[in-house]
């Protein structure tokens, strides 16, 4: 792209910087680095903030929205289907352009297809997709929506509609392109290549390790941390299940750090089962989260074990960040086992819905602390070299031209 082309992107969740940041206000920051003008739509944190505001060198028009986070099904579903109208209003009261270079917009949601149609028609604008959530197919697998029904062809028109508007389509993984294939004859199969998840380098914790780890209780435990989103997709029943496995005198902590729709639920279930070796916590700013994480063991990921569709969970790039090797409770459609045990080896895998082979991974790992160092410098090797924000920018530059 040349030089101060402008980029709109299309966001879902796009947190004031440098209070909180997730992995598009990474890229967005790096677009805004390599000399572009940047414009950022996306909900309002909240009422007081609707508008355009200038956020840290780039143009943000907050946008008053449904509550599009942590609410049931129905509710996200009524806030998805008005999100694109009331996006395009905001769009076309704050946006004051003659041009556009570049629209950027990642999955979910997938109802902005018709702003970013809109606008690619209006500007003869490129569509870049960030294809991050295979909807409605997952919202199929985890028994919200049902195939064939009436809100599954609503949706289902708008993918199809959305793989053929985009110029270009960036997938986390081989298997994420050859489901969107086998799944979408019709698709052109050029568009598809592949975008890992991409994260900033945060500096290694330089503190008293010893301190942190007693502050939170770690004292003489195996620690496994799990941070982000506690919903239906990453079903943490099946880590419940594993933490009944391990006695108290294991030494085996699960620590797990979020928010969701499913938290109260777990929570419920910790103290119904009188896990002692359980601890749940609110989610935390980067930076101290990221400090937690580097004086734990072990990095969880957990996914539903119905999903049919390639997951690849960005948390895992906190976790190569902090040289730290990954247990991952998946199901075994996704090729992430694959990624992190065969290619990066960066650590193990075991299907989400069979606690006795985790707990056998576990026990790998916690018995054998040279082999969690090897794992954890592999993966924060792999990390730096493949999936900084300045290597997806890259890819996305090269695409487009």
């Amino acid at each position: 792209m040349k030089q101060n082309s402008k980029i709109l992107f299309l966001a879902l969740a796009y947190p004031k910087i440098p209070k909180s940041s997730n992995l598009y206000t990474d890229l967005m920051e790096e677009f805004r680095d390599q000399g572009h003008e940047v414009f950022i739509v996306a909900p309002a944190v909240n009422d007081s903030e609707v508008g355009l505001i200038n956020e840290e060198g780039i143009s943000v028009i907050r946008v008053k929205t449904l509550p599009l986070l942590n609410v049931n099904p129905i509710k996200k579903g009524i806030a998805n289907v008005l999100l694109p109208y009331q996006y395009k209003k905001a769009i076309k009261k704050y946006f004051k352009s003659d041009s556009l270079d570049l629209i950027i917009m990642p999955t979910p949601p997938i109802s902005l297809v018709d702003v970013a149609s809109w606008l690619k028609k209006k500007y003869h604008s490129k569509l870049y997709l960030i294809l991050r959530d295979i909807f409605p197919q997952n919202a199929v697998d985890l028994g919200l929506l049902k195939k064939g029904g009436l809100f599954y062809n609503f949706f289902r028109k708008k993918e199809q509609l959305l793989y053929d508007v985009a110029d270009e389509i960036g997938c986390m993984s081989q298997g994420n392109i050859d489901y969107v294939v086998r799944h979408n004859p019709n698709v052109k199969k050029e568009k598809l290549h592949l975008l890992p998840n991409w994260q900033k380098e945060i500096p290694q914790f330089d503190g008293d390790k010893i301190a942190l780890r007693k502050k939170y209780n770690f004292d003489d435990n195996f620690v496994i941390i799990f941070g982000g989103n506690i919903g239906l997709p990453q079903k943490l029943e099946n880590i419940l299940a594993v933490a009944e496995l391990h006695q108290p005198d294991d030494k085996v902590l699960f620590f797990i750090v979020g928010q969701g729709t499913e938290k109260t639920k777990i929570e419920s279930l910790v103290r119904e089962k009188n896990l002692k070796n359980v601890v749940i916590k609110n989610s935390l700013p980067r930076e101290d989260y990221q400090n937690i994480i580097s004086v734990a063991d072990c990095g969880l990921i957990s996914l539903h074990e119905d999903f049919t569709i390639p997951n690849i969970p960005s948390k895992s790039l906190s976790y190569f960040n902090a040289k730290i090797p990954i247990l991952a409770a998946i199901d075994e459609n996704t090729d992430y086992g694959i990624h992190i045990q065969d290619e990066v080896k960066a650590g193990a895998w075991a299907p989400s819905n069979k606690p006795n082979l985790i707990k056998e991974k576990i026990d790998l790992l916690r018995t054998n602390p040279q082999l969690c160092n090897e794992m954890g410098e592999n993966g924060y090797r792999y990390f730096v070299n493949n999936v900084t924000p300045k290597h997806s920018y890259e890819v996305i530059d090269k695409r487009i031209n």
